[in-house]
């Protein structure tokens, strides 16, 4: 008789441990339990069977890997979090005998500093690895460096959150690294590519934020506390790769004062005037864009443009190859893929130039100015991660670091978020606008009035150009304007889905088409019937002459039988026709002559029918509505037919299937109907819109 087994020695009530039974073996509390394992990364686990993962008859909820909790019990923050413990009742005990200053010596003397250091460099064994992992942490330190300082929220934490956010903008400010942007209700979401990883996150907007009750502070302030301790590793990395001395030095000043990431002042690594190749390189595209600049506002209006089509772009050409001749730094070299067969084809090697050509490239000729209403800090960002040196703002709350006034001649470009700006009136003499020679400076303007020489727009078209890669119209995004779509830039358009930005007639069905056909005839009838009703319609009798047909029409008695007399010799007349036509004995026709016929006769109807409703002084009905109706019925019964015979053969197939694949092929198709319905929803909707004329149609 072989050995018996005992309960809960193998199989799942070994490989899973209870939370309970977790906290019991580690000795500590339950929220330090809860802070060890989001440092460490472990979270709970779903067994197949908790009844057998379960080793009492009580079911429990929460079960742990108890290989995990093997691993905790190694780890050095246990004793940190036992010697804080002990400390805590050091102090208790020196309040209870009413010694304060004991107590606060025993706080700010005994204290263990808990560093998390060894956790991620154990979590993270490479630094992609990090980059991986970076969506969360940035979504939640910008999150805590938006909301406002309570008893839950320290403002030391807001504070750290806050600077690190920043450094790491200014990382991608420096590297172009920036590569899409979308408005969303949630905030607007940034999506970077650094070292061939892309990081997507969240930045919520700038409103007055009222945290509830019912949201548990104290798991995220853990969660903070991992994150910031990832992101100043991951910061003083990205900082040494380009040649930048981390941390930044930040004016206190300036940042009391609102700077923001003017606030900061990047330096380069080593002596003072000896600068890495990335540093200088980016100070030549600086003074060389600056130096363009300042050429094409000196040109006329059409001479700039033709010199930003051809000089910008040899130009950017030279800058490229100057570009490649430097070193280039770590943090955009991708991997080289090498074929073993020489005979083999030839691998396509992944490339970042075209993307960060176009990243430092867009807005770099351009002096962009800032309007109070719009949002500042988003806007700075994206247009100096794409290329712009040259942003103001209005200085008069108090936020240094503009590069110039709202009155400056050298803006090109103004994002307002506000209606229709007026045009300035007229000059009171011929001379112009009076202007002051030396700074160039408009002396006396209107508050809400243009100024000539630059381009007004709204927010969203900084957005949309930097998804579309390219500039885009700027009269489609003028103040008061209706603007087009915002569509996310990580969406796309699959085959048969629905397309905003193409036209409804390119990708609407053919039963939608006669569908939305046959209601634009009866709109149009209905609306026929309507003007008619009452009114006398051009071209049509009306109620007087209809009338006076009527007594046209009452005669005496012998006229009345000159024209049955006329009537019959009419009928006689096309007897002997339709005789000669070729009729049979039986008095029927035969063939195409059967087929004239009743066309004739049709027609002969049809122009009765006319004829009477202009005498009551209706609007007559075209005989060719109904010739349309019948070929668009005849074409909807091919191709219901075509339909019919399609969906057949589909069906005799599903009998040849195993009955797994068809289960599983009748939930494609379902799944397929579910988006088609969806599609057809949409554009439904958008053909309402169109025909209501509330939006335009999209470019």
């Amino acid at each position: 008789m072989g050995k018996i087994k005992k309960k809960g020695t193998s199989g799942n009530a070994k490989n899973y441990i209870t939370r309970s039974q977790a906290v019991r073996k580690l000795q500590i509390p339950l929220s330090d339990f809860r802070r060890l394992c989001i440092f460490k990364g472990i979270y709970p686990r779903e067994p197949r069977s908790k009844k057998r993962a379960s080793k009492s008859s009580t079911p429990s909820t929460t079960f742990y890997y108890t290989k995990d909790i093997q691993y905790l019990l190694h780890e050095p923050l246990l004793e940190k979090f036992r010697d804080q413990k002990a400390l805590a009742k050091k102090i208790s005990k020196a309040l209870g005998r009413n010694e304060v200053s004991d107590a606060a010596k025993l706080e700010r003397n005994l204290t263990p500093r808990i560093r998390l250091d060894h956790i991620i460099k154990e979590r993270y064994p490479t630094f992609v690895d990090a980059l991986r992992d970076m969506d969360d942490a940035l979504s939640m330190l910008f999150l805590f460096a938006n909301l406002p300082s309570t008893e839950n929220v320290p403002p030391k934490a807001v504070a750290k959150c806050q600077r690190l956010t920043l450094e790491f903008e200014h990382y991608l400010i420096r590297t172009h690294s920036l590569r899409k942007s979308f408005l969303s209700i949630k905030g607007i979401y940034y999506q970077a590519t650094i070292q061939g990883q892309d990081v997507l996150w969240l930045v919520p907007y700038r409103f007055v934020q009222r945290a509830g009750a019912d949201i548990d502070f104290r798991i995220m302030a853990t969660f903070v506390e991992f994150y910031t301790t990832l992101l100043s590793f991951v910061n003083f990395r990205l900082y040494t790769s380009i040649g930048l001395v981390y941390p930044p030095k930040l004016d206190a000043k300036s940042e009391e004062s609102g700077a923001e990431l003017s606030a900061f002042q990047l330096e380069n690594q080593g002596e003072t005037g000896k600068a890495e190749p990335a540093e200088i390189l980016d100070t030549e595209m600086h003074s060389k864009a600056q130096a363009e600049a300042d050429r094409l506002l000196s040109l006329p209006e059409a001479e700039s443009n033709t010199a930003e089509t051809g000089d910008v772009q040899q130009e950017a050409l030279n800058t490229e190859n100057e570009s490649t001749a430097v070193n280039e730094p770590a943090s955009t070299t991708l991997d080289q893929f090498t074929s073993l067969d020489p005979n083999a084809d030839t691998l396509l090697q992944p490339s970042l130039t075209a993307d960060v050509y176009t990243a430092s490239q867009l807005f770099e000729s351009f002096t962009v100015f800032l309007s109070r209403e719009t949002p500042r800090h988003p806007l700075e960002f994206i247009l100096r991660a794409f290329g712009c040196k040259r942003v103001g703002w209005d200085t008069s709350l108090g936020e240094p670091g503009a590069y110039c006034s709202e009155d400056d001649t050298r803006i090109t470009h103004q994002i307002v978020d506000r209606p229709d700006i007026s045009l300035p009136s007229p000059p009171l003499t011929d001379g112009g606008l009076d202007t002051d020679d030396e700074e160039g400076h408009v002396k006396a303007r209107k508050t809400n009035e243009r100024i000539p020489g630059r381009i007004y727009v709204q927010p969203q078209w900084v957005w949309d150009s930097v998804n579309a890669g390219q500039l885009q119209r700027a009269d489609l995004y003028a103040p008061g304007a209706t603007l087009p779509p915002h569509l996310s830039p990580w969406v796309k358009p699959k085959k048969g889905g629905y397309d905003p930005t193409v036209p409804l007639a390119e990708q609407e069905t053919a039963a939608e088409a006669e569908a939305d056909s046959d209601e634009d005839e009866i709109e149009a009838d209905e609306a026929l019937e309507e003007a008619s009703d009452g009114e006398e319609i051009e071209g049509v009798r009306g109620d007087g002459e209809a009338r006076e047909l009527e007594d046209e029409l009452i005669v005496d008695d012998g006229m009345e039988v000159e024209l049955a007399a006329s009537e019959d010799e009419d009928e006689d007349d096309v007897l002997d026709t339709v005789a000669g036509a070729g009729i049979d004995e039986w008095g029927g026709f035969s063939g195409d002559e059967a087929a004239d016929v009743d066309e004739s006769t049709r027609e002969a109807r049809a122009h009765q029918a006319e004829l009477e409703a202009e005498a009551l002084g209706q609007m007559p009905q075209s005989g060719k509505n109904d010739a349309k109706k019948q070929a668009r019925e005849a074409a909807q019964s091919k191709r219901t037919k075509a339909e019919r015979e399609a969906l057949e053969d589909v069906e005799r197939r599903k009998l040849m299937m195993p009955r797994r694949k068809r289960k599983m092929f009748e939930k494609m198709v379902y799944s397929n109907a579910k988006k088609d319905d969806e599609a057809e929803r949409l554009r439904a909707k958008k053909r309402k819109i169109e025909k209501q004329g509330g939006k335009p149609k999209a470019v």
